[in-house]
């Protein structure tokens, strides 16, 4: 079929036809088409079907069979006017064929208000030269309803309230004019549908509040110009849907309040250009979306209030482009952001989400989790591999972010301790310095888990070690001081340690023969405790006036209280300078 005409000329020759079913014509059209620049580029001969002809098949009610047919201001409008039937009757049409027929109108081809019913109704190959074309509250009551291949002229194509009941429904191939696409308020009833590799032209395409009761949904490879593509309060059946590799224009793409059903969503590696496409309080049921590998171009990609429940949406390695992303308010199961680059600002104020999956994102703006007007209930956020450049807005107590973590099961030690490192590192960027200091304790954490878990794989007979190794890091760096992040718990622990060697040098000469050599045996008990006290101070602080000394087994207390006492306040001094210079 010729389509990328520019211009053509008819010409009625008194010449018979043919046609391949041994049909017999007494005139033949001689369609030639020609380019931009006036050169011939193709020709084609077909039966010249006469109206008088055209209207007494119409009325003999036998199947209207038009194959390879040139028809002229087709119109069953006219017919019905020339029949003088009341207008309120409709016209049935069984059987209806025009495979490979031409239609040419200075106005519109009209198929409104006709009821197509038997086996077939087949367009497949057909050609419209010129004119819009209307199928404006046509019934279709088929098996099989084809569209293949059809080449629609530029202008409006109307299919509004059309009602279609068939097994299969197919668009393949079909070629649309520039010019609005209405299919307005339509009702899909079939097995299968497809619109695979459909080129709609420039102009809007219109699929607003259709419903498509059908099977399987192929939109697979089809092609939107520049217009708007709008889906709005369209409804789903159960079958499954696929845009992959859909091309959608440089127009907006409307899909608010569509319900998707129960169906898988496939728009795996298709293409959007540079208008907003909005997802906006759409809903899912227990299925998933997929969006690998899509471009969703340079206009803001809006899922505000979607409603996916139980259902996941999967955009790993999608391509957004300089547009702002929202998914606030929105509920999902799972939703799936894996090895994308994340250029723009993204809100991900969600209203509920099981999964969250950033693994091995890029992140250059701003991804925002802050709770503002509701809570952000996310059970799992998962951040393994991210490389964070820009900044992650997200409250440690508000967004549970511990837990978020911390209840992953299917990442390592490891892994749990990068995700935290990762915050660490963001928390410090935006200036939360107490939400650094708590992803940084959690970090440290997981770290030696990980190290200690690693050290024990490798080496059983180092648990006798390990073990003990692991058990004082975690006493001495963690319990005293939280890796140093804060200062009144090294303080604190300071004065329990000092406390503790106090108390042993008081005892320790009531059960062995040892003594401090500044307290004599007949000291009081205030005397006493005054005194050692005071040497425990001196020995902690490594002052060490001389005055007192141990004698016997304390000696062996006061060396390990001499260690012990600069090591708690250089870990204080580390502590409370990291605070105050910060």
């Amino acid at each position: 079929m010729i389509t990328n005409f520019s211009s053509f000329k008819v010409k009625i020759e008194p010449k018979p036809f043919i046609t391949q079913k041994g049909k017999n014509f007494s005139h033949t059209a001689a369609i030639s088409f020609f380019n931009d620049a006036n050169i011939e580029i193709g020709f084609k001969e077909c039966a010249f079907m006469e109206p008088e002809i055209l209207h007494e098949l119409i009325s003999s009610g036998e199947p209207l069979v038009l194959d390879e047919c040139y028809l002229e201001d087709f119109s069953f409008a006219n017919y019905q006017n020339s029949s003088q039937a009341k207008a309120e009757e409709r016209i049935e049409i069984k059987n209806f064929s025009a495979k490979n027929a031409v239609f040419n109108t200075k106005k519109e081809t009209d198929f409104s208000f006709v009821n197509f019913t038997g086996i077939l109704f087949s367009l497949e190959k057909a050609l419209f030269l010129n004119g819009a074309c209307t199928f404006h509250k046509v019934k279709f009551t088929c098996d099989d309803i084809n569209f293949i291949e059809t080449r629609f002229a530029n202008g409006t194509v109307n299919f509004t309230n059309v009602s279609f009941n068939a097994k299969r429904i197919e668009f393949n191939n079909v070629v649309f004019g520039n010019g609005i696409k209405d299919f307005q308020y339509v009702k899909f009833n079939c097995s299968n549908l497809s619109f695979e590799s459909a080129d709609f032209g420039n102009g809007d395409v219109n699929f607003l509040n259709v419903q498509f009761d059908a099977g399987n949904i192929w939109f697979k490879e089809a092609r939107f110009g520049v217009g708007k593509v709008d889906f709005h309060y369209s409804t789903f059946g159960k079958g499954n849907l696929n845009f992959e590799r859909t091309d959608f224009g440089s127009g907006r793409v409307d899909f608010r309040k569509v319900e998707f059903n129960s169906g898988k969503v496939n728009f795996n590696r298709a293409v959007f250009g540079d208008g907003d496409v909005s997802f906006e309080e759409t809903e899912l049921t227990n299925s998933k979306m997929t969006c690998k590998k899509t471009n969703f171009g340079n206009g803001n990609l809006l899922f505000e209030m979607a409603e996916f429940g139980t259902s996941d949406l999967l955009l790993d390695q999608a391509i957004f482009g300089e547009g702002n992303v929202s998914f606030q308010q929105s509920s999902f199961h799972k939703l799936s952001v894996i090895s994308c680059h994340l250029n723009h600002h993204i809100d991900f104020r969600v209203l509920a989400c099981d999964y969250l999956d950033l693994s091995d994102t890029i992140v250059r703006d701003i991804l925002d989790f802050t709770p503002y007007e509701h809570k952000v209930q996310i059970t799992l956020l998962k951040l393994t591999g991210m490389r964070l450049l820009g900044q992650i807005h997200i409250d440690w107590y508000e967004n549970n972010l511990r837990e978020l973590i911390a209840n992953q099961k299917d990442t390592n030690l490891f892994e749990k301790a990068e995700q935290f490192r990762t915050l660490k590192e963001n928390f410090g960027r935006v200036g939360h310095y107490s939400f650094e200091d708590l992803a940084y304790i959690e970090f440290k954490r997981y770290e030696q888990r990980s190290i200690f878990k690693s050290a024990l794989e490798k080496s059983r007979i180092s648990a006798l070690w390990q073990y003990p190794l692991y058990g004082f890091k975690t006493a001495v760096f963690d319990k005293m001081g939280l890796y140093a992040t804060s200062p009144m718990r090294v303080f604190t622990s300071l004065l329990l340690v000092y406390l503790f060697f106090s108390l042993l040098h008081l005892i320790s000469p009531l059960f062995f023969n040892t003594s401090i050599s500044c307290i004599d045996a007949d000291s009081s008990i205030s005397y006493r405790m005054v005194t050692t006290f005071y040497y425990s101070l001196i020995t902690f602080t490594t002052v060490g006036y001389g005055d007192c000394s141990p004698v016997g087994f304390l000696r062996i207390v006061a060396a390990i209280e001499g260690f012990f006492g600069p090591f708690m306040m250089s870990y204080f001094t580390v502590a409370f300078a990291r605070k105050i210079l910060r």
